[in-house]
């Protein structure tokens, strides 16, 4: 979560760009026809998931208990909607990278341990196309292979959290979430946080009481658990049941058995408040917005209207002021042209340009189109959070599929975009061993979005 000290303001604006371009409604629509007919890998690949496990393959080395369970968590699996609550981090609002987060946790007698599905994120040098993919983790058979932090961590799981990625239990959102609550900070009489960080203080007892019957010492609901906010702050607090009241919470300010690293963590979905409950108290966005799921359970009685298409960035921008007359261009077999000049004018006036004449105004808006386009940020926020055909749809809605690109910022984008995708390629083919060694562009090295030494500090947030 960004500390309003760094960004203010800008971390709403931020989750409002998230919501428009990470999870574009053509992945949600095709997504969910795919789940609900029964077909868990076509959702997956459709949401841009990658799956590494075979229910089959589960069956042989764990047993079909453990197998059935699996194929059970699959085919209830909205992919979509897993990727629509995955931790993000500034400035971009991509997903945290080099991540592993577990999703369920299958128990099995004489054991190491549970196994656990898991979801990762590639490295950041390889985040392209902005892939998740699935795996199962066995604490038995530690991983040494080419993701960077194979175990599942504590911080970030989703386990805890089945109704963020479940789509029989999306529902339990609005509870879960304390929508049907106060907002803060009425919801923090100790002034554990600042008001204006979007911590769920009220819900951090009932998520305790969640997190400690798990993982807590014998499921112990008064022993100490581990919060974190932002980068650096770290709270150890306790469920406190005393009194006729809701449980509340006490500050431990002795030693914890083992010390603070001991303890369990509440995890970073119970931390904060969801940004779509934020973004929707603050009026910045409608239910029609959100996701289907998530808004069935935060706005109770809302009816989705239809699928939700992105909304067209270059609608209104076909008239130009030329030479004194309002003129129009628009799209002619499919290739951007003026439409009122006649062919042999447009020839002489780009005759007259290659020499060093001044432009026809409609030419020079129709070559900036090309170059760099008013929309060219719509484009590179969909490439960024890998949405290539949507990208490629909004060039081509104002150029033209037959269009040819012409030098300048908006090739130089679609570019970097297909060569980072290569990146991705040859990590997943583990072809890079341990580090980076691809010479792919990548978007964090690039001088116009280098992150200052503050924002670089405190960087995440879920």
């Amino acid at each position: 979560m960004l500390p309003s000290s760094a960004y203010g303001d800008s971390r709403l604006s931020l989750w409002l760009r998230v919501r428009t371009y990470a999870v574009p409604p053509s992945m949600i629509e095709v997504a969910t026809g795919r789940r609900t007919a029964g077909d868990w890998a076509g959702a997956c690949a459709a949401a841009r998931i990658d799956v590494d496990l075979d229910p089959a393959s589960v069956a042989r080395a764990h047993g079909r208990e453990i197998a059935t369970l699996l194929r059970a968590d699959l085919r209830s699996l909205a992919p979509d909607l897993l990727r629509w609550h995955m931790p993000r981090i500034a400035p971009d609002g991509l997903l945290r990278p080099g991540l592993t987060l577990a999703l369920a946790r299958y128990e099995r007698c004489g054991r190491a341990g549970p196994l656990h599905l898991v979801a990762r994120t590639p490295p950041a040098w390889a985040d392209a196309g902005q892939r998740i993919s699935l795996a199962l983790w066995d604490p038995a058979r530690p991983e040494s292979g080419r993701h960077p932090h194979p175990r599942p961590n504590r911080r970030f799981r989703l386990d805890l959290h089945r109704h963020l990625w479940d789509a029989g239990r999306a529902g339990e959102l609005r509870a879960r979430s304390g929508a049907d609550g106060p907002a803060p900070p009425e919801h923090d009489p100790l002034g554990l946080a600042p008001p204006d960080l979007g911590c769920a203080v009220g819900r951090w007892a009932a998520e305790a009481g969640v997190l400690l019957r798990t993982d807590g010492p014998e499921g112990r609901l008064g022993a100490p658990f581990a919060v974190r906010i932002g980068g650096r702050r770290r709270l150890v607090l306790a469920v406190d049941a005393g009194g006729s009241g809701a449980p509340g919470l006490r500050v431990v300010t002795e030693r914890p058995p083992g010390g603070r690293s001991a303890v369990p963590v509440l995890p970073d979905a119970a931390t904060w408040v969801t940004p779509d409950l934020e973004l929707l108290r603050a009026g910045l966005l409608t239910a029609e917005r959100l996701h289907p799921l998530v808004a069935a359970a935060l706005v109770p009685g809302h009816r989705a209207s239809g699928a939700v298409r992105d909304q067209d960035p270059v609608a209104g921008a076909r008239r130009v002021e030329c030479r004194g007359a309002t003129h129009r261009i628009g799209l002619v077999d499919g290739v951007l042209v003026p439409l009122d000049h006649e062919p042999d004018e447009i020839r002489r006036e780009e005759l007259l340009a290659a020499l060093g004449g001044p432009p026809l105004p409609c030419l020079r808006i129709i070559d900036e189109a090309h170059r760099d386009p008013h929309c060219l940020s719509s484009v590179r926020e969909r490439l960024d959070h890998g949405d290539t055909d949507g990208a490629l749809a909004v060039v081509e809605g104002l150029l033209g599929p037959a269009a040819v690109l012409r030098a300048g910022p908006l090739r130089d984008e679609l570019a970097a975009a297909a060569e980072r995708r290569i990146a991705y390629g040859l990590y997943r083919a583990g072809l890079t061993g341990s580090g980076r060694t691809s010479t792919a562009p990548s978007r964090r090295t690039d001088p116009g979005r280098r992150l200052t030494r503050r924002q670089a500090r405190t960087v995440t947030f879920f």
